[in-house]
């Protein structure tokens, strides 16, 4: 997949932007900086914030607010969003209809997927493609968590995403999967919440070998510190910050090459693929990963590391709810 049109990165840009990222890697527990917070109830926090994206994010948890929306005793539940408004991951099968919950078919693979895993863990699962049903706020706040699986481009309105704001603001929590990098790419907002970063390119799909670099994180748990899978093993422009880095690639085991289709050289020794971070009151938690069909149905015997990969999504999601800890 390649981005919309932008000023290519020269290699020199990219050499200098690799050199930063990877300073910034040892802040895997990055404090935030100095900013406003408006939330008394967390004064501490009003020390923190960001002033490039004007919100307080990181991996402290006072810059969390907990509005008391979601009640554990009424369950849990999350909201699979799928629009696309531009190209399409084979794995999201064709369009949906409008409204919540159109009928899935065999070639919906990750939505299906999705649904499955709620049924198996016990939470609920709704999904849509259809931009009106973000609208209100009051809707998103039914779901604990709102899930961007492989999203691209421009695929909320502008109600859609002044709710999804207040939303997140409110407490509510966050998971992006694959493309959800590949979208809303003029809204700074919303690359804050991805972690102050953006997908810029990717090379060929290739197996690689992925790293757990947090293993005592509720979403790694369990994790061997290294495992095979097969991806895009997307560049990113922002480099995340400020966020818990979770998992990277091994770039020396992508035998075709990380240099993406617009000539990014990759980040060299420190490539991530997953990380978390609290933002603007709610909870975070990407991942570039899930580009493969077969990463979301196999059960790792015939799609290495699709076990791993769907332990991964299923402990993000949760702990993006608040099922379990999140981001420590």
């Amino acid at each position: 997949m390649k981005r919309p049109a932008s000023p290519v990165l020269s290699a020199a840009a990219a050499a200098v932007g690799t050199a930063a990222v990877l300073a910034a890697a040892a802040l895997t527990g990055g404090a935030a900086t100095a900013g406003p917070l408006a939330k008394p109830k967390n004064a501490g926090a009003q020390e923190l914030g960001d002033p490039v994206y004007g919100v307080c994010r990181g991996t402290d948890p006072r810059c969390y607010h907990d509005w008391g929306n979601f009640d554990p005793a009424k369950g849990y539940k999350i909201l699979v969003y799928s629009r696309t408004a531009g190209p399409r991951h084979a794995n999201l099968g064709p369009a949906l209809g409008p409204g919540m919950n159109p009928p899935l078919t065999d070639a919906n693979v990750a939505q299906k997927a999705l649904v499955k895993m709620g049924q198996d863990n016990g939470f609920g699962v709704d999904w849509t493609e259809d931009v009106t049903q973000l609208a209100s706020p009051s809707t998103l706040l039914r779901y604990n968590a709102v899930v961007f699986m492989s999203t691209t481009r421009d695929a909320l309105d502008d109600a859609a995403q002044t709710s999804l704001r207040q939303y997140v603001r409110a407490g509510g929590g966050f998971v992006g999967i694959h493309n959800a990098f590949g979208t809303e790419y003029n809204w700074p907002w919303y690359e804050g919440l991805l972690g102050g970063a953006n997908f810029y390119d990717h090379g060929h799909a290739q197996p690689g070998t992925v790293q757990t670099a947090d293993r005592k994180d509720a979403s790694t748990a369990g994790l061997p510190s290294r495992w095979d899978f097969s991806d895009e093993w997307y560049n990113l422009v922002p480099f995340p910050s400020e966020v818990r880095f979770l998992a990277t690639v091994d770039e020396k085991t992508l035998t075709q090459g990380v240099t993406g289709n617009m000539n990014h050289p990759g980040h060299g020794s420190f490539h991530p693929v997953a990380w978390c971070q609290y933002y603007d009151g709610g909870r975070a938690w990407l991942t570039t990963l899930g580009h493969d069909a077969k990463a979301f149905t196999d059960d790792g015997s015939g799609f290495a590391g699709a076990k791993q990969f769907q332990s991964l999504v299923l402990n993000g999601i949760e702990s993006a709810m608040g099922m379990k800890p999140f981001c420590r």
